[in-house]
């Protein structure tokens, strides 16, 4: 169901681009600290409006991987295109005017606690030497989209964290960047919070069709607003796939762990009744698409005589499409559990017998 390849690339021909609707592409990227790999091979291209997200455990790459995106980390080798240009051989000198087409916000979100919150807004717009007049006028401007159109002369301090995200965000977009990073920009905020802050990026995403990389360790942030994924692990890519499919299906053990906290589980109470051998069979049933669409229980029931009931688990909805986990008790005639476990499969799902019990729970 998911995307896979391999970390490794061919490099491009000197003066090749990337396709026109590509606003970044890597091509088989590393980077090096010492004798540890920090980037080790990527590949990946993030498609004009859309969000992507990478996510990785601590220690996977993801902020290297940024950092040589907006050309504050060399690479070792590899090539990053961004709208359509080679930058891993830029001088500083260079990176200038094209660091103006990124945008940033950042996890602690750095702004000036000396100046108002208009002036952090318009800080990109002195140093591109715009005048006041108009660095003020876009200020207001994007001040009113994030919400904050009260606070133009308030100073940092009397903000709270969700304000001071928003201010982040505003003064990111001042340049009017063709590509918004976003390094861990909700993960010190408390859950409402990222919530909204969330739910405004996905607007402005939507409002300007503006291109968004996430980096963050919290898959809740991928399923909530991205809308494709890119699980980082040792430097390298092991997983990628538009975010329902990789939540429905995950290939590696890495994106099964991240995933853990909102994957439906089987509560420890049933799990801690298994024994050698009972009467009912506990299936765990991931199903998605057409398959969550379905009538399945009913038409297993209809196919194989048994028992069927519905322990625990549901269907959430991702990018529109229904995902889901379903922990099925099923009470079968000798030898028919078999049957159960291939109907299912022909159906799209993918089935695992995790136990059995002796009694209901």
């Amino acid at each position: 169901m998911n995307q896979h390849f391999s970390s490794a690339g061919a490099t491009l021909p000197p003066g090749d681009v990337a396709p026109a609707g590509d606003v970044v592409r890597i091509v088989d990227l590393k980077r090096r600290f010492g004798r540890t790999p920090a980037v080790d091979g990527v590949s990946l291209t993030v498609r004009k409006g859309e969000i992507l997200g990478i996510i990785g455990r601590s220690g996977a790459g993801k902020s290297t991987l940024i950092r040589c995106l907006n050309g504050l980390e060399r690479p070792d080798a590899g090539q990053i295109f961004v709208e359509g240009r080679e930058i891993t051989g830029l001088s500083e000198r260079d990176l200038q005017p094209l660091r103006r087409r990124i945008g940033m916000i950042f996890q602690h979100f750095n702004l000036l606690s000396a100046k108002t919150v208009e002036d952090n807004v318009a800080l990109p717009l002195k140093i591109e030497g715009r005048s006041k007049a108009e660095r003020l006028a876009r200020a207001a401007e994007l001040l009113d989209l994030v919400g904050l159109a009260d606070k133009t002369k308030a100073y940092p301090a009397s903000l709270s964290g969700g304000q001071k995200q928003r201010v982040g965000i505003a003064r990111a977009l001042a340049a009017r960047p063709a590509l918004l990073l976003s390094d861990e920009a909700t993960s010190a905020l408390d859950p409402e919070t990222t919530r909204s802050i969330l739910s405004l990026l996905k607007d402005i995403n939507q409002k300007l069709g503006l291109t968004i990389l996430l980096i963050t360790h919290e898959m809740e942030v991928i399923r909530t607003i991205a809308d494709r994924i890119a699980v980082l692990d040792a430097g390298r890519i092991i997983e990628e796939g538009p975010v329902w499919s990789v939540f429905a299906d995950p290939q590696s053990e890495v994106t099964r762990s991240l995933l853990g906290g909102i994957r439906p589980q089987l509560p420890a109470a049933i799990a801690g009744r298994f024994a050698r051998s009972g009467r009912e069979a506990i299936l765990r049933i991931d199903i998605a698409g057409e398959a969550a669409r379905r009538p399945l229980l009913q038409e297993l029931a209809a196919a194989v005589p048994g028992r069927y009931r519905l322990v625990h688990g549901g269907i959430d909805h991702i990018q529109g499409e229904p995902v889901g986990t379903l922990f099925l008790g099923a009470a079968t005639p000798a030898g028919r559990l078999a049957e159960v476990v291939d109907f299912l499969n022909a159906r799209g799902a993918r089935v695992e017998v995790l136990g059995h019990v002796t009694d209901d729970v």
